[in-house]
């Protein structure tokens, strides 16, 4: 099976305003809700599994089923609470899957997917506050983990990139042709990747940055994919201004 996590637990600080910009209106729907319509357009994902604070999971669940209908209900399988920091949201989102898993009793290793195939099972990691994705992309990932450990998408560096040791002043110039800026969905298969993740715990955890870093720290095989520049995260002010121009143009 392929499982989506999506990640709904930030709370936006470089945003101008009053709730997690998630869960600001672009149009008639929430944010995450166009992000979970993006990630359910690929036929390739199974489940979603949703980390999100209490208060929102009811206006999730309503607004997520009002624009995707009954897609939305048959893949939904469960909310998880937000850690510390992205990466321990994440554990608790893997750990949240691996229970529905095993309340299924299902095989979390090796199971039927909807294409009929036999096959790892994957988790593709995303971010609600993205909601551009595309079923290509996730596509793209999924596939590349019947032969990689896990696989990110990526964009060549644009700009020639420094280094500094000290924020002040350049200390040295990075070849720009080895550097590539991470996106997200990020896939992987899904024990591996829980067990890279778990060893990490209890304060390792809290110093991760990437989601792909505790794959990388294991030893995985992650191969890079070709990113979308599109598949921006809604981060900024300019961000938000930009998503609204593309999902609410009347509005905006």
């Amino acid at each position: 099976m392929n499982t989506a996590l999506i990640l709904s637990g930030g709370v936006g600080t470089r945003i101008s305003s009053d709730i997690p910009k998630q869960y600001i209106k672009t149009g008639k729907h929430m944010m995450i809700s166009h992000c979970i319509q993006a990630v359910l357009s690929c036929r390739a994902v199974d489940h979603v599994q949703i980390v999100a604070d209490a208060k929102w999971r009811d206006a999730i669940s309503s607004d997520a089923a009002a624009l995707t209908g009954g897609r939305f209900t048959e893949s939904f399988i469960g909310f998880s609470d937000p850690g510390e920091n992205r990466q321990l949201s994440i554990y608790n989102g893997l750990t949240g899957i691996l229970a529905y898993y095993e309340k299924k009793g299902g095989d979390p290793v090796c199971t039927t997917g909807r294409s009929g195939e036999t096959d790892s099972d994957v988790v593709i990691i995303h971010d609600a506050a993205r909601p551009f994705v595309t079923a290509k992309l996730l596509n793209e990932c999924i596939d590349a983990c019947r032969s990689h450990d896990g696989a990110m998408p990526a964009l060549p560096m644009k700009d020639t990139v420094y280094l500094s040791e000290d924020g002040v002043s350049i200390s040295s110039l990075l070849d720009r042709g080895k550097i590539y800026a991470g996106q997200a969905p990020e896939a992987f298969r899904l024990e591996k990747y829980y067990d890279a993740v778990k060893a990490l715990l209890p304060d390792k955890i809290l110093k991760i940055n990437g989601s792909s870093e505790p794959a990388i720290i294991a030893g995985l095989d992650v191969a890079i994919i070709k990113g979308d520049e599109n598949n921006f995260k809604v981060t900024t002010d300019n961000d938000l201004e930009k998503c609204l121009k593309i999902l609410d143009p009347a509005e905006s």
